[in-house]
């Protein structure tokens, strides 16, 4: 099962991933050389949204649309799922 993903990073910034593994890739955006570049310079990261789809097809696009999303729309969107 793939899953989208929003990291609240240190300095307050997000970052959307996608990853089948989702433990694995946040402990990687937290202490290794295979988190993402962005990530690396703003450690510790903390996980605060993630969206299951049945194909990597489906969560690439869910991806695609919070990535185009303002920030005031990123943090809508993780209240929700909060709710």
């Amino acid at each position: 099962m793939w899953q989208v993903y929003i990291l609240k990073c240190a300095d307050k910034t997000f970052y959307t991933g996608i990853t089948a593994d989702i433990k694995r890739r946040v402990k990687e955006h937290n202490g290794s050389i295979l988190g993402a570049k962005y990530t690396r310079g703003r450690r510790p990261v903390r996980l605060v949204y993630t969206s299951r789809k049945k194909n990597k097809s489906l969560v690439a696009k869910a991806e695609w649309r919070i990535k185009n999303m303002s920030r005031l729309g990123k943090i809508k969107l993780i209240k929700d799922k909060i709710s």
